[in-house]
C-alpha cells in the first residue's frame, strides 16, 4: 500500500504534534561560545591533537612548497628547450626537481593521513564523553523536566546530534588551520614574486570570506530548524512503535502514514533549502576563484612577454592557485560544519547545562532508619510551579508507623499518586514537608531515600531482560532464593516454574510477553526485594482478580512485617484490612479511619463500599488476567 501524500493528511494530523514541539526557525545563543567549548574538550586529548595539528601544519607547509618546486621544474624545463637538450645540468637538475616533487608529495600524503586519523579519534572520543555526560545528566534530570519533554527529542540530542557535533575537529579546526596556512603562507610567497599577481590571486578571498559569513548565518538557522523536525520525527516514530498494537487494532496505518509523511515533508523542505544554500554558496566561491585564475593567467602572460616573470614563476602561480582549489572548495565545508557544530552543539549544551529541580542539598546527609515512621505534615503541592496549575494537595497530613498499613483512595484525580511521587521525592512540596524518622526528606541524600523508599507503578516498566534480572534489578547482588521468596509472595513463581527456561525467560520488550497482572506482580516483586523500609503500593494490583489480590496481601503481610505501607487503589478490596484508611477528593483528606468505622459512619466511603459491593454481587468473579 502507498504512502498517502501530505495533501490528503486529516486535520488532526499536525494536530497531534504539539505546538510546543513544532519547528522554530530562530537560532539559539551565539555560536562562539558553542564552538569554544567543544574546541576546549578537543583540546583535553593534547597529545592526540597535538600530533593532528603538527600533522597539519607540515600537510600545509609541504603544499606550499610543492609549487615552488614546480615552478624550478618548469624554468629548468625551459632551459632545455633552449639549449635543444644538451644542457647535461640542466637534465639533472630537472630530475632533481621531479624527485623532490614526488618526496614532499608523498611527505604531505603521510601527514595528511595522521592529520586526518587523529581528528577523526579525537572526533569520536568527543563522542564517547558527551554520550555519557548526556545519558548521566538524563539519569539525574528531575520527573518534572521529563514531564515537559518527549523521549524521541532526547533522543534526537543523543544520536543525530552528537554526529553533528563530534566532526568539529577535522571539518573545522583541522581545516581552518589548514586554510589559514595555505592562503597566510601563500599570499606571503607570492607577494614575494609579484604584488599585483598575488592580489589577483587572493582577489576571490573577499568574496568568501563575506559570502561564508552570511551563508553559515543561514545554515545555522536551517540546521536548528532541521533538527527541531527530526526530533518531532523522531517521537513520532517512537510513538508508533510504542503503540503498534493500538494502531493495528484501530486500523489507523493510512492516518499514522499520512501524519509521518507530513512530517517528513517538512523536514525535506527544509533540507532542500539548506542544500540550495550550500551548493549556492560553493558555485559562488568556485566562481569567484576560476576569475582570479584567469586573471592570473592573463596578467602573467603579459608579464611573461615583457620578460618581467618567467614562465616558472607563473606556473608557481597557477599550481599555488590550482593546489588551493580543493581547499577553496572546502571553504564551504568548513562553514556548514560550524554551522552544524553550533546547532548540533547547542542543542546538546541546553540539556547538559540544566540543573536538576530535584538535587541533594550542600549539606544533605544520608537518611538514618531508627523506626521508618513516614509523616506527612501539611503537605501542599501543584505540578505546575509559579502558581500556575490547580493545586493538586490540599493540607494533608498523616502518620504511618512500621507494621502499619494506610489505605489511600478516592475519585481519579484526587491526588492519592502524588502522595506516591512526593514521599521518594520525585517532586517537593510547596507547603509542608514529608518525613521519615523526624527526617524531612529533602535535608537527605537523594540516593539513600530512595533505597529505602520503593514504589511499586500501577504501570510498571519492564526491562527487556531475563526475569530474574527484572526481579533483581533493586538488588542485583541477591541470592537467588531471595528472588523466589519475593516473587512466591507476588503470586508469581507458579507462573515462571511452567516457563521452559523458568526464571531465565527472557522479557519482551517492556514487559509485552506478560499480561497487565503478571507485569505488576512482577513490579511487586521487585520491590520488595531490597531492604527497603517503605513501601508503596501505588494501584499495583489494580489489573490482578480479588482472589489472586487476596493471596497477594497475605504472603505480603510477612515479608513486609517490618515496614511502613502505604497502599493507593480505587478497588477497596485492596485496603479493606489497612489499619488506617484515609479518602482523598481535590486533594484534601475528607474522611479517615478503619474500614468498619467508615462504613459505619456512611460517608463517602461507604457510599463507595456499597456500590463496588452491589457491582460485585451482581457479576461473577472472573480472572481479569489474560493469558493465565
Amino acid at each position: 500500500m502507498s504512502a498517502p501524500s501530505a495533501s490528503t493528511t486529516p486535520d488532526r494530523t499536525l494536530a497531534l504534534v504539539p505546538d510546543s514541539v513544532r519547528t522554530r526557525r530562530t537560532a539559539v545563543a551565539f555560536d562562539a561560545g558553542v564552538l569554544l567549548r567543544i574546541t576546549r574538550m578537543a583540546f583535553a586529548h593534547p597529545w592526540r591533537m597535538a600530533i593532528g595539528m603538527t600533522a597539519t601544519l607540515l600537510a600545509a607547509s609541504a603544499q606550499l612548497v610543492i609549487p615552488q618546486l614546480i615552478g624550478e621544474a618548469v624554468d629548468h624545463a625551459h632551459g632545455l628547450l633552449a639549449t635543444m637538450g644538451d644542457d647535461t645540468e640542466t637534465r639533472v637538475a630537472l630530475a632533481h626537481a621531479a624527485w623532490l616533487i614526488l618526496a614532499v608529495s608523498l611527505f604531505r600524503g603521510l601527514c595528511t593521513m595522521m592529520q586526518n586519523y587523529q581528528g577523526e579519534a579525537v572526533g569520536q572520543l568527543i563522542a564517547y564523553q558527551m554520550r555519557l555526560d548526556l545519558y548521566a545528566k538524563v539519569q539525574a534530570l528531575s520527573f518534572s523536566y521529563h514531564d515537559r519533554v518527549h523521549t524521541g527529542d532526547l533522543m534526537t540530542r543523543g544520536i543525530l546530534d552528537i554526529e553533528g557535533t563530534k566532526l568539529w575537529v577535522s571539518t573545522g579546526v583541522q581545516r581552518s588551520v589548514l586554510l589559514l596556512i595555505l592562503v597566510g603562507g601563500g599570499a606571503w610567497l607570492l607577494m614575494s614574486i609579484d604584488r599585483l599577481l598575488g592580489c589577483l590571486a587572493l582577489s576571490f578571498a573577499p568574496l568568501v570570506a563575506v559570502g561564508a559569513s552570511l551563508a553559515r548565518l543561514r545554515l545555522r538557522v536551517l540546521w536548528y530548524a532541521l533538527q527541531e523536525e527530526l526530533a518531532v520525527l523522531t517521537r513520532v516514530m517512537e510513538e508508533n512503535l510504542g503503540g503498534i498494537r493500538v494502531v493495528r487494532a484501530f486500523v489507523s496505518q493510512a492516518f499514522e502514514m499520512a501524519r509521518f509523511d507530513a512530517i517528513s515533508s517538512r523536514a525535506l523542505a527544509i533540507a532542500h533549502r539548506r542544500i540550495g544554500v550550500f551548493v549556492k554558496n560553493t558555485t559562488t566561491m568556485t566562481f569567484a576563484y576560476f576569475v582570479s585564475m584567469g586573471l592570473v593567467l592573463w596578467v602573467g602572460g603579459e608579464k611573461v612577454m615583457a620578460e618581467e616573470l618567467t614562465i616558472g614563476e607563473l606556473a608557481s602561480f597557477l599550481a599555488f592557485m590550482a593546489i588551493l582549489q580543493m581547499p577553496v572548495r572546502q571553504i564551504a565545508f568548513t562553514v556548514n560544519a560550524v554551522a552544524r557544530t553550533s546547532t548540533c552543539g547547542g542543542r546538546l549544551f541546553e540539556v547538559l547545562d540544566l540543573e536538576p529541580e530535584i538535587r541533594d542539598r550542600p549539606d544533605a546527609r544520608d537518611l538514618e532508619i531508627r523506626e521508618g515512621t513516614v509523616r506527612f505534615e501539611n503537605v501542599s503541592f501543584r505540578y505546575r510551579k509559579e502558581g500556575k496549575g490547580p493545586p493538586v494537595l490540599r493540607d494533608v497530613s498523616f502518620e504511618v508507623r512500621p507494621g502499619r498499613v494506610t489505605g489511600i483512595v478516592g475519585p481519579p484525580g484526587s491526588g492519592k499518586s502524588t502522595i506516591a511521587h512526593l514521599l521518594p521525592r520525585y517532586y517537593d512540596v510547596d507547603a509542608g514537608r514529608v518525613t521519615i524518622d523526624g527526617q524531612d526528606v529533602r535535608d537527605v541524600t537523594l540516593a539513600s531515600l530512595r533505597r529505602r523508599v520503593s514504589v511499586v507503578q500501577q504501570d510498571p516498566f519492564l526491562f527487556t531482560a531475563a526475569i530474574d534480572n527484572n526481579v533483581n534489578y533493586g538488588d542485583p547482588w541477591a541470592e537467588r532464593s531471595a528472588v523466589r521468596r519475593v516473587t512466591e509472595a507476588a503470586q508469581l513463581h507458579k507462573y515462571v516454574e511452567q516457563l521452559p527456561e523458568g526464571y531465565e525467560t527472557l522479557v519482551g520488550e517492556r514487559g509485552v510477553s506478560l499480561s497487565g497482572g503478571q507485569r505488576q506482580r512482577l513490579a511487586i516483586a521487585r520491590s520488595v526485594l531490597p531492604t527497603s523500609s517503605v513501601i508503596v503500593f501505588d494501584d499495583s494490583t489494580a489489573a490482578v482478580d480479588a482472589a489472586t489480590e487476596r493471596q497477594i496481601h497475605e504472603a505480603l503481610a510477612d515479608v513486609t512485617r517490618d515496614r511502613a505501607i502505604i497502599v493507593i487503589a480505587h478497588r477497596l478490596s485492596s485496603v479493606m484490612s489497612a489499619d488506617e484508611i484515609l479518602f482523598l477528593d481535590d486533594g484534601r483528606i475528607v474522611e479517615r479511619g478503619a474500614h468498619d468505622v467508615l462504613v459505619a459512619f456512611g460517608g463517602r466511603y461507604a457510599a463507595l463500599y456499597e456500590l463496588q459491593t452491589r457491582m460485585n454481587d451482581g457479576a461473577p468473579e472472573t480472572n481479569r488476567e489474560q493469558g493465565e
